[in-house]
């Protein structure tokens, strides 16, 4: 699979980054956020979750673990934040069947906490510090991850 690195001066970058890949999906994906505390993985995903027409306060799922909504085109969309998950049996009381769903786009932050427990993602989206600024690498694991990238350019 391919894999590409952009240069995030700012936070405007990461949240221009978040939209343009939401501009690039034909349909559901599942996305992988890796990095360090503060790197931007929430900015992203509310940034991507907005250019996909979430038309409420996208709030981070910090507390919660899990926020659904829904999309423009009616989609499923999921935002999980595993931070605070110890041992990935902790998820079985969330429902997380309806992360299954193929249409569906799940962003998940601390995606290793759930190991086993979660989808398989079609991207990983590694973002960290660069500088002053941040630097992200996106990778595609899947054929659907694969178009999404080829769509960024």
């Amino acid at each position: 699979m391919t894999e590409q690195h952009w240069d995030l001066p700012d936070e405007d970058a990461t949240r221009t980054l978040g939209a343009q890949l939401a501009g690039a999906l034909d349909g559901g994906l599942v996305i992988y956020l890796r990095g360090e505390l503060g790197a931007g993985k929430t900015s992203f995903a509310r940034a991507l979750l907005t250019a996909l027409g979430v038309g409420e306060r996208i709030k981070s799922p910090t507390y919660s673990l899990v926020e659904g909504y829904q999309t423009r085109d009616g989609r499923p969309a999921w935002h999980l934040d595993l931070y605070r998950i110890a041992d990935p049996g902790e998820l079985e009381w969330l429902g997380l069947d309806a992360l299954a769903d193929s249409a569906a786009v799940v962003l998940v932050e601390w995606p290793e906490r759930g190991r086993g427990a979660l989808p398989a993602p079609d991207m990983e989206v590694q973002l960290g510090y660069r500088g002053t600024g941040r630097h992200a690498r996106l990778q595609s694991k899947t054929a659907r991850g694969e178009r999404a990238l080829a769509c960024l350019g």
